[in-house]
């Protein structure tokens, strides 16, 4: 899995931008309001091409013999 990471930007007026890196889908928009909570309202979005992707989960099952 990439690492993801979100970059915060504070300007001299205050404003707050973000922008997210390896995020894929709209967990992205999840993660910035997790991490912006309270203190930010959302105002604009500009997507990437990874908003338009799928996360794909990697399950591994692993058999066992069970015990008699």
């Amino acid at each position: 899995m990439p690492e993801q990471r979100i970059v915060v930007n504070i300007d001299e007026s205050g404003k707050i931008s973000a922008e997210t890196f390896g995020f894929k889908g709209e967990v992205c928009v999840d993660a910035l309001e997790e991490l912006l909570g309270d203190i930010a309202d959302l105002e604009s979005i500009t997507k990437t091409d990874e908003y338009y992707q799928r996360n794909e989960l990697h399950v591994q099952k692993i058999q066992t013999q069970g015990r008699r």
